[in-house]
């Protein structure tokens, strides 16, 4: 066996031969013949003698085989494809050679043996599992009952604490759930001293640990019977902003680092989490391939010129913002000379990732893009951020009602998805921000979707006992209002999809219909929020897209690669943009998109 006389299988170790995968981690010192060329050194053991260093993986095997035999190990294959052995739970293991040349895997930190023993030293790694969270305690119809006599630790802030003559009320939240968890803290317990000296106030954090027993009071029905109590950071009470109190939410928006902790902005951030899941769920089930598309562009998708600009010609110094104009490149004629900057021409934050999609959907068939656009818009309405999320998914081989089945199977998917996994934020919301949400939502995801053409909408507006700010006529765009009157009145809350719209009011890349007046385009219209998602089936023939740019004005050369999609193997294709901001705000009944967003940028403010 060439100095390989005993081998422990208990743990993980260390290959130290190859430099490059020093730190890879095995299950057992077992390499599969397999393996052979490409790892042989990597799995030869450290050896001193040039007799020892021969062994060879195929040694190894043999020997490993036999004793392999009494143990039940199954194998499964790593990122390569080969087969490795299962990862044992420490990873503090390490190869040692011994004086006589044994070679010895030892683990926890024990000394390695032998007199000229040496290694590669290692700690422990503990394994990460899920934490208790207060939801986890209070969460299902029993309220936390289930778990009444658990030694539990709690981890959170204070929201409240009020003092006893013989103990204290603390309440704790986490963030995980509406719902404060009650402690009880008696006088006589360990660290009880800093709720004497006035240390727990709201906003500090605290660890908690105690027995979870059935409460006395009547608005919950257990609570922690607290046995010590750590003070992990403290909170000044007289600056703590927020308090508890009603705050509005303007107020709330100037301290948005601070919010997540209020019940309104805990319960969005819960939401949005889960329709982020709820999403990707969706389209991964359906066999979507998620693709990240670029931030920054060349390109205009919605041809609207509302972007900012990328640019390094403006020397970028936090220290001194100040820059003269005479620092700017220039050209003869006076005009900025792009071909100084980054990127050799000018560069945007993208509006849509939807043109990149396209690619990847004339190669994977259908996929779905999600992530952060942004529009330079000048507006300060509840609707409007500069920065904002996008959901577009992009389907090939497909038309218009291809893309309407896929919409509407999106919204109701996600809308389920929240009322049956988020149901104590929706109750909450229910309660303190929409009273008629939960209906209002289950509407959408059980009711049939209709469609209706812009051409039928426009009649109905045009016939509505209701006076409209905007004038309605064929061809306008339609408002907010307008399509909240077509949702909420004229089909009673059912959501509606609207197709066929002017080509005029559209973008270029949408298919013309056969009437040379109109396109293929759909938006799918809810109550209280208006046009959720937009759409359209894609102009696949080269002719008529390169027609449209011509008469938009579009400069071809910065759309080349998308031209390209056409000359080579052009198929029908079809997809849809949804604002995540916006659907956020239809979930929870939020007013302002602003609070629908972690740290919302508009017109004058970045902040946080």
């Amino acid at each position: 066996m060439s100095g390989l006389k005993r081998l422990s299988f208990s743990s993980s170790i260390f290959f130290s031969r190859h430099s490059r995968l020093q730190q890879q981690l095995f299950s057992v010192s077992v390499c599969m013949p397999r393996f052979c060329g490409l790892c042989h050194t990597m799995c030869s053991p450290p050896t001193t003698s040039a007799s020892t260093s021969s062994s060879s993986c195929t040694s190894i095997f043999r020997y490993a085989i036999g004793v392999s035999k009494s143990l039940k190990i199954s194998e499964k294959s790593n990122c390569l494809g080969r087969k490795q052995w299962p990862m044992q739970s420490s990873t503090n293991a390490k190869w040692v050679e011994s004086e006589n040349s044994s070679l010895v895997v030892e683990n926890e930190g024990k000394k390695a043996t032998g007199a000229k023993s040496k290694g590669l030293s290692s700690s422990s790694v503990p394994l990460f599992k899920k934490r208790l969270r207060i939801v986890d305690i209070k969460g299902g119809p029993d309220e936390g009952l289930k778990r009444v006599g658990e030694q539990l630790l709690v981890r959170g802030w204070v929201r409240t604490c009020r003092l006893q003559k013989a103990f204290s009320f603390i309440e704790v939240n986490d963030g995980s759930t509406v719902s404060n968890l009650q402690a009880i803290a008696t006088a006589n317990i360990e660290g009880y001293e800093k709720i004497d000296l006035g240390l727990i106030t709201t906003g500090s954090s605290v660890l908690l640990d105690g027995v979870l027993v059935e409460s006395q009071g009547s608005k919950q029905k257990v609570e922690l019977q607290v046995s010590k109590l750590t003070l992990v950071g403290e909170s000044d009470a007289t600056t703590f902003p927020v308090q508890k109190k009603k705050l509005s939410r303007e107020y709330l928006r100037t301290i948005a680092h601070l919010r997540p902790r209020t019940n309104t902005f805990g319960a969005v951030a819960r939401v949005r989490s889960a329709l982020a899941f709820a999403t990707h769920k969706f389209f991964q089930e359906m066999g979507f391939v998620w693709l990240a598309s670029p931030i920054v562009t060349a390109a205009d998708c919605e041809g609207a010129g509302e972007q900012f600009c990328v640019t390094t010609l403006i020397p970028n110094s936090h220290t001194n913002p100040n820059t003269p104009i005479n620092k700017i490149p220039c050209t003869k004629d006076g005009l900025i000379d792009w071909s100084q900057d980054f990127f050799g021409r000018p560069a945007y934050l993208t509006v849509s990732g939807q043109l990149n999609a396209e690619t990847y959907a004339t190669a994977l068939c259908d996929v779905y893009t999600f992530g952060p656009t942004f529009r330079a818009e000048n507006s300060n309405t509840s609707r409007h951020l500069a920065e904002f999320w996008m959901i577009e998914p992009e389907l090939a081989f497909a038309d218009l009602k291809d893309d309407m089945a896929c919409a509407s199977a999106y919204l109701q998917y996600v809308v389920k998805y929240i009322l049956d996994n988020c149901k104590e934020d929706m109750e909450f919301f229910s309660t303190w921000i929409e009273k008629d949400l939960t209906t209002r939502l289950t509407n959408v995801a059980e009711k049939e979707i209709i469609h209706v053409t812009y051409s039928d909408v426009i009649d109905i507006l045009s016939k509505a006992k209701k006076k409209f700010e905007f004038p309605v006529k064929w061809g306008c765009d339609l408002q907010s209002e307008h399509e909240r009157y077509i949702a909420e009145d004229a089909f009673e809350g059912s959501p509606v999809i609207v197709t066929d719209y002017p080509k005029d009011i559209k973008a270029f890349y949408m298919r013309e219909n056969d009437d040379g007046k109109t396109v293929a385009a759909m938006d799918l219209l809810v109550p209280r929020v208006g046009e959720l998602i937009g759409g359209s089936q894609r102009e696949e023939r080269l002719e008529k897209l390169e027609k449209r740019m011509d008469a938009l004005g579009l400069n071809k050369d910065s759309y080349w690669w998308y031209l390209d999609l056409r000359r080579y193997g052009s198929v029908p294709h079809a997809g849809f943009g949804l604002g995540f901001e916006r659907l956020v705000q239809f979930a929870t009944g939020i007013e302002n998109i602003r609070d629908a967003i972690p740290f919302p940028r508009t017109p004058g403010s970045a902040d946080f």
